[in-house]
């Protein structure tokens, strides 16, 4: 049920300019320094698309990724004014690409929409993070994970059972807010979404499987003791080079 690679991925959302490319760069002089945890840790920065491209450039690492943080569901071009699809951000030089996210959701998107976003970015062989949650009134009326399994239903199909979907789990009520679960509830949702997968999609295959919601360099520790958590899905505390560092360290601490 676990994998021993560890994801680290952090979402900018609307933040940075090209100046903050020094961000990335003390990450990755990081991650040069840390060379015996290369194999245990994997670290993808999903930044806005108006920087994918110039990042992409200055940086040459094996050990940091980039990635978006959403797209357009049309697979070629098209009459979509202001709108990216899943193949322009894969040429502006993304390899991941967040999907499903809570705030776009409460835009709108639908589990629909969500899917047809998936599909494209898996035809240009982009690797999914595909988020799932519940809000604070879903989680006090105990829909936590009838929640879940409606969203993962809503949006997968067994065609998308492979190594590019990644499930990043985050509470809506925990996003920003400094509230994290229960540790012991966190663990059994996780392995709930995991168990699920699996006899949703009937594969003996078990899907990796990330945390994301108010994750600190205080809380990660916490986080630690979770063996089925695959890695974390990091907000806010990605914009800051020594937060998300700290971040990296406590884990293994």
């Amino acid at each position: 049920m676990t994998n021993k690679l560890r994801y680290f991925i952090g979402n900018w959302k609307m933040f940075g300019d090209f100046s903050d490319f020094k961000i990335i760069k003390k990450i990755n002089r990081f991650s040069h320094k840390s060379k015996k945890l290369y194999k245990k840790k994997k670290i993808v920065l999903c930044v806005p698309s108006t920087l994918i491209y110039n990042f992409k450039k200055k940086l040459s690492s094996r050990y940091i990724s980039l990635g978006a943080q959403n797209c357009h569901y049309h697979q070629e071009y098209g009459s979509f004014t202001g709108s990216l699809n899943a193949k322009m951000l894969k040429s502006a030089g993304a390899e991941y690409i967040i999907l499903g996210h809570s705030e776009n959701r409460l835009e709108g998107e639908t589990y629909q929409a969500i899917k047809k976003k998936i599909i494209s970015a898996i035809n240009q062989k982009l690797n999914v993070i595909f988020c799932i949650g519940e809000n604070y009134k879903e989680k006090k009326k105990s829909r936590t994970l009838s929640v879940l399994k409606k969203q993962i239903k809503g949006s997968l199909e067994k065609k998308f059972v492979n190594d590019k979907i990644i499930i990043a789990y985050e509470p809506v009520w925990s996003i920003g807010s400094n509230k994290i679960p229960k540790i012991n509830e966190l663990r059994n949702t996780i392995k709930y979404i995991k168990n699920d997968f699996r006899k949703t999609f009937k594969t003996k295959k078990y899907p990796k499987v990330l945390y994301g919601g108010s994750v600190n360099p205080k809380n990660i520790k916490l986080f630690s003791s979770i063996v089925e958590i695959d890695g974390f899905l990091i907000g806010g505390a990605s914009q800051s080079s020594k937060k998300f560092i700290d971040i990296i360290k406590n884990y293994y601490k």
